[in-house]
């Protein structure tokens, strides 16, 4: 096994003597959600570096850092390939419900495609509070975990031919589209999702390139921090709390262990 299993292992609190296989995608993907935040402060400082292996284990392991989506699916994507699991990423595009439609940045969110047993799943840690927190099968049955209901829906858009779709604990009454993905042309390598960050990073319609925004999912809920609030769901309902800088840098601490400068 090579450096990144030590080193990502040790960054989620997985031990070494559990193997990494379908059975434990589970455990995995709570670790991966509780530990490692969906931020986009270093998007918002316009970070130039293309993305690959060496880039993401000095970002999310060695600065301790979160990131956005091809971040976090990125490097989970290279930690499962590592240990042998048949895993692809794939090119998606999020609903935005105020807009009615699609995200104006196109195919900007990258997820994780995984084959286990002559079944199809979807993988995925870096889609902010909205973390299905299981493997989604392609056959539209629905799951359910700590984070609330999901299926994928096989349709053809635009932007695929199938959809994530959500029911989130705490929050959605109805199901939702979470973003359309497209299975039938996997991304090959992972530096082919440079172009996908430079979008993100440099686009007018970007929703993380204005404003900090950090996310956690745990298995009782989750919270959002903002430069002017910070909002938790749990049983026990919505909690919103309105913040200045000084204790949005000790949240971002205290929740997210990222120290903010």
């Amino acid at each position: 096994m090579s450096n990144l299993n030590e080193l990502f292992r040790k960054r989620i609190g997985l031990s070494s003597s559990i193997p990494v296989t379908f059975a434990s995608l589970n455990t995995i993907l709570e670790l991966t959600a509780a530990t490692i935040p969906f931020e986009n402060l270093c998007t918002l400082s316009g970070d130039p570096n293309g993305l690959n292996e060496g880039h993401l284990v000095e970002k999310i392991i060695e600065r301790n850092e979160g990131g956005l989506c091809y971040d976090l699916n990125g490097i989970l994507y290279l930690f499962l390939k590592e240990n042998g699991l048949d895993v692809q990423l794939v090119r998606g595009s999020v609903y935005v419900p105020d807009l009615k439609g699609f995200s104006p940045t196109g195919r900007t969110h990258a997820a994780i495609l995984l084959n286990d047993d002559g079944k199809r799943y979807l993988v995925d840690t870096g889609f902010g509070g909205n973390l299905p927190l299981r493997p989604v099968p392609m056959d539209g049955t629905e799951i359910t975990s700590p984070s609330g209901e999901f299926r994928v829906k096989k349709e053809a858009s635009e932007f695929g031919d199938y959809f994530l779709e959500m029911k989130l604990k705490y929050k959605d009454p109805d199901w939702k589209i979470g973003y359309a993905f497209d299975s039938r042309e996997p991304v090959e390598n992972i530096r082919d999702l440079s172009e996908m960050k430079k979008t993100i990073t440099t686009h007018p319609h970007s929703p993380f390139n204005k404003k900090p925004l950090l996310t956690r999912v745990t298995s009782d809920g989750s919270m959002v921090l903002t430069e002017t609030s910070f909002t938790s769901w749990t049983e026990a309902g919505v909690k919103k709390e309105e913040i200045d800088p000084k204790r949005f840098k000790e949240l971002a601490k205290e929740f997210y262990n990222i120290e903010v400068k």
